[in-house]
């Protein structure tokens, strides 16, 4: 496989892995409890967060944003980098085609998370809550980074079978691993700073978001069934093709 080749296929992954952060933040498991994880945090009650807001709130709004993020981002990255470390380890411990074998059962995980996810099958088990909760409101903004480690260590069930399968795709490519896992933190993380922001009713997405998530669903189907059909370079070759004949084109 040559450098442009592997390029294409890294920014498969990438594009898969932001879609899969910001499919996790749009899921009815976070986005609906969004307003109220933004009051908890910055102690503004939700009808005030539903108003206007002069420079000095939004600002207050953002900076407690960042800090929740970067806790979620320390747990999120840092399961990342066990996952890469686990599939090297697996690879260096098998003879053969382990990389293959570890690619077919990532295939085989997304594609069940896929149908999870799509609502079109039910596990019992990924529908219990592991949220960590506690009454007590956040001091400053350490306060709030530490709400961001309990956010992403109890995981609520849409965002496990999601993320799940993002550690399944970092540890069967344990090179890229890292770089999958940030990108998934950074899909997370633009919807949140962007709702933040603008802070507008959510309503309107929560009432699409059982579409959202069937499309979802359907991607990482289709995401899960090229990997274990090791079809990935094939479309990567496609897709290098295509990129060269658009720019012969343009040339010519």
């Amino acid at each position: 496989m040559g450098i442009i080749e592997t390029d294409t296929v890294l920014l498969a992954g990438i594009l898969l892995a932001m879609g899969a952060g910001a499919l996790s933040f749009l899921s009815p498991c976070v986005l609906p409890i969004f307003p109220a994880y933004l009051s908890y945090i910055t102690g503004i009650s939700v009808k005030e967060l539903q108003g206007k807001h002069d420079v000095k709130i939004r600002s207050k709004l953002l900076t407690h944003s960042v800090f929740f993020l970067l806790g979620v981002s320390l747990i999120f990255i840092g399961l990342g980098v066990g996952a890469s470390f686990l599939g090297q380890w697996i690879q260096n411990l098998l003879v053969g085609n382990s990389g293959l074998l570890i690619q077919r059962i990532a295939g085989i995980f997304i594609i069940v998370m896929g149908l999870f996810v799509a609502g079109w099958i039910n596990i019992p088990a990924l529908m219990k809550e592991k949220r960590l909760q506690s009454s007590k409101k956040p001091v400053g903004y350490l306060g709030t980074f530490f709400v961001g480690l309990g956010f992403a260590a109890g995981w609520t069930p849409c965002i496990g079978p999601i993320f799940g399968s993002i550690l399944l795709l970092a540890a069967s490519n344990p090179g890229q691993g890292v770089v999958y896992t940030f990108m998934y933190v950074i899909g997370f993380a633009l919807p949140f700073l962007i709702l933040t922001f603008f802070l507008g009713s959510t309503r309107w997405i929560v009432r699409h978001s059982g579409i959202i998530m069937k499309i979802g669903g359907a991607i990482m189907i289709l995401m899960g069934l090229v990997l274990f059909t090791g079809q990935m370079p094939r479309i990567s070759e496609f897709l290098l093709k295509l990129v060269e004949g658009t720019w012969l084109e343009k040339l010519g």
